[in-house]
């Protein structure tokens, strides 16, 4: 962490308003001076003349929050003109996921760096991509690696990657098929004892504010942050305990998994269950964690359930 003048504007950007950008406005705009931290928000192309209910909550909200809206298709958007958008912000903090595709993680990261943005928190929410590398059964955890070794190969930027694991919904998603609550049926990813961490966006909202407010600021380094990091069976454990039922269980083996994407080489559910059975990267230790080292609370895996329970099944 080093030090830094707090006295100079410091416009600052965060890219997308869907669950996880919404959770971090929620968080970071109420704690920001406009007139030293003025906050916009890139949403897609329409937004605000959207008849869409959706849309229009979501730039209501924002407005409410007091940020700058701006709009512009980050799939087709060049690095060039996207480097010209980022050029008057300060720190850039991207939150959109990966629905712009292939590409789209290094272009935004590209476009920053020509930028000259001086903090860079780049879409990394996720699972720990220094151990995952390259060759992962999920191609897209390919690019979020590179997106690392482009920003270590330059020190003009500062960037900060918020590791997060998986949201804890993502569980509990059919189309995931680890825990189906309706069906009744509990998947293990590659054995009982393969571990995961996830991360509620809620919390992570939280914890990502705390990171781009401390002081002193971090700078060019990764920050793991967990809502909880437990085992499949002990995820199984919990199910049955908190909904009172017996599940049907079946562990999914690496080897299960891989010969399932041979024959459904597209199917990105089942990347991603194959990529999440392999383990090492997929999680680490809640007690080493931001959150914990500074007595920040954060829901674990049963606390979600049991809010959660009667609108998952």
């Amino acid at each position: 962490m080093t030090e830094e003048n707090t006295q100079l504007k410091k416009p600052m950007l965060v890219l997308g308003a869907g669950q996880l950008g919404l959770a971090v406005l929620r968080e970071l705009a109420p704690r920001l001076d406009p007139a030293k931290q003025p906050l916009s928000v890139l949403l897609a192309p329409g937004m605000m003349e959207s008849r869409n209910v959706a849309d229009q909550k979501i730039v209501q909200e924002v407005r409410e929050l007091g940020a700058d809206i701006v709009e512009i298709d980050l799939k087709a958007v060049s690095v060039g003109d996207l480097t010209d958008l980022f050029k008057p912000f300060h720190t850039v903090v991207s939150c959109t996921g990966f629905v712009g595709g292939k590409g789209t993680q290094l272009k935004m990261t590209n476009a920053a760096l020509d930028a000259g943005v001086k903090r860079y928190f780049p879409w990394q929410f996720g699972v720990d991509y220094d151990i995952v590398g390259r060759g992962s059964p999920q191609d897209v955890f390919d690019e979020q690696y590179d997106v690392r070794l482009l920003l270590r190969a330059q020190n003009k930027t500062e960037w900060v990657i918020v590791s997060t694991g998986m949201f804890t919904s993502f569980l509990f998603e059919p189309s995931f098929d680890v825990v189906n609550l309706e069906n009744k049926t509990i998947n293990a990813l590659g054995s009982w004892d393969t571990k995961v961490t996830v991360t509620t966006p809620e919390d992570i909202g939280k914890l990502t504010t705390e990171i781009i407010l401390a002081q002193p600021h971090f700078a060019n380094e990764v920050v793991f942050v967990a809502g909880d990091t437990l085992s499949y069976g002990r995820l199984a454990e919990i199910v049955e305990t908190v909904s009172g039922e017996e599940f049907r269980k079946t562990e999914l083996t690496r080897e299960m998994l891989g010969a399932f994407l041979i024959k459904n080489p597209d199917d990105v559910m089942g990347k991603y269950r194959a990529a999440f059975a392999q383990g090492d990267g997929m999680h680490w230790d809640k007690a080493t964690t931001y959150n914990v080292a500074n007595n920040i609370p954060t829901v674990d895996v049963k606390g979600w359930l049991e809010a959660h329970l009667d609108e998952t099944r």
